[in-house]
């Protein structure tokens, strides 16, 4: 079935005689992780993100931009299959510790994936920086649509050691375990950089993970803190971790620039779609730009996130856009922009923004959840009890984005309705779900 898709795919790019140079854009997507709404100055925020910025004056911002999960694994799951994190089977953190039974879970071969749909269409496709969809080698990204990878399967690693927090050595060059010298940042940005220049002559489709500014924090002049098997403080030994965070973005940001620069350099930054955005909301070492909640939580600090998003060629320059749009949503919108959807394996709850994106068009309403336990649709957002929350909240995010005034019990019939719509998608999501295993011998079987 799959060999049937990518044929599939393969010549609907070969036949179709309508296409121009636009048409087969290169793709690159940069995720920062745990950076907040409030982080960035294109976003009014308190560090100074001059390359990060430039995509947004020469393309769009978006301010009602969302990942699917309030932390790591269950976004890079939705964004990497155009589905819901629990269609997955990865609605929650693929964790180091071996003794957890979710450290056996991840990307599983039965899921189409996002890379194997461009390489389908004839991109080259790499990724460089963090995975953590999978710690087993059934897991790596190679095994699902990457022609390349270079960085670390896990949550985070020490950003000079390479070490994870389990004390593990966790640096891979495609499935192969290798010792390479660098801080984390400046390999990841190193390793995009030459791909590039590699496959200046191709269409490429490139997925750059970054680990800033996730803990430990550091600087690229600090010092390793974690040793294999070791024992440290895995958010590093930084006492000024504030400022450390705000380095460890600066130092993102300045990739950021390198990936712009070189895209330049090689005449493909005009036709190059450069999408940046964060996997969830900041901690409390960053900001959230007024919104409630941090990362973990389904208030909007958790989920509500910074994204910007250029294409010369056919976007529109320094826009902003309001349009409600989530990290699933790409993997349609990328493959509409170079040529159609095509065939997919499962029906992707993502949808394609395309048309949103390339002209100023009223913002589409949508009903969208976040895991079993909360919805929006339009501008209601209903939150059930779960951790931290003891009742259920309803808020009308277009007069109260901060989530301040709960509505709940003076509009007992839009809590009514939203809760049959988030019972119905949510039973629907469990029925599709994909199996994980639990243990080592499940992995081995």
């Amino acid at each position: 079935m799959r060999l049937q898709i990518a044929v599939a795919l393969a010549c609907l790019v070969a036949v179709n005689p309508a296409w121009g140079e636009s048409a087969h854009p290169n793709v690159v997507l940069i995720m920062a992780d745990d950076l907040g709404y409030g982080d960035l100055s294109c976003y009014d925020g308190w560090i100074e993100t001059p390359h990060i910025d430039s995509i947004a004056r020469n393309g769009i911002r978006l301010t009602d931009y969302h990942s699917n999960g309030n932390v790591c694994s269950p976004t890079r799951a939705a964004l990497m299959t155009g589905l819901y994190q629990q269609k997955v089977g990865i609605p929650f953190v693929v964790v180091a510790a071996e003794g957890n039974t979710n450290h056996f879970a991840g990307l599983q071969d039965t899921e189409w994936t996002w890379p194997e749909a461009m390489a389908a269409r004839g991109y080259r496709t790499g990724v460089f920086g963090k995975w953590h969809l999978g710690y087993f080698p059934q897991y790596n990204p190679i095994q699902h649509g990457f022609d390349e990878f270079k960085g670390y399967v896990s949550g985070n690693i020490d950003f000079i050691s390479h070490i994870d927090q389990a004390g593990n050595e966790d640096w891979w060059h495609g499935k192969k375990l290798k010792r390479e010298k660098g801080y984390s940042t400046h390999l990841i940005t190193k390793h995009s950089v030459d791909f590039i220049k590699r496959n200046a002559r191709r269409p490429f489709f490139l997925y750059v993970p970054h680990e800033a500014p996730h803990y430990p924090y550091q600087s690229p002049n600090d010092k390793a803190d974690r040793t294999v098997g070791g024992d440290f403080e895995n958010h590093g030994s930084r006492v000024d971790k504030k400022n450390a965070y705000r380095e460890m973005v600066q130092e993102m940001d300045k990739g950021v620039g390198e990936i712009l620069t070189v895209l330049k350099e090689n005449n493909l930054f005009y036709n190059t779609i450069v999408v940046f955005c964060s996997d969830n909301g900041a901690t409390a070492l960053g900001h959230n730009g007024g919104l409630r909640g941090q990362k973990g939580t389904n208030y909007e600090g958790g989920h509500r996130v910074p994204c910007v998003v250029q294409w010369p060629a056919e976007f529109p320059a320094n826009r902003i856009n309001d349009q409600l749009m989530l990290s699933m949503d790409w993997m349609a919108t990328i493959l509409t922009l170079t040529g159609g959807v095509g065939v997919t394996e499962r029906q992707l709850d993502g949808i394609s923004m395309s048309e949103y994106l390339k002209e100023d068009k009223e913002p589409l309403e949508r009903t969208v959840m976040w895991g079993a336990n909360t919805i929006r649709s339009g501008n209601w957002k209903l939150l059930l009890p779960q951790k931290g929350i003891k009742t259920k909240l309803l808020f009308d995010l277009e007069s109260d984005p901060g989530e301040t005034n709960n509505l709940a019990e003076s509009k007992p019939d839009v809590v009514k309705t939203l809760l049959a719509d988030l019972r119905k998608m949510a039973t629907d999501v469990e029925a599709k779900a994909t199996n994980q295993p639990k243990s080592l011998e499940e992995i081995n079987r």
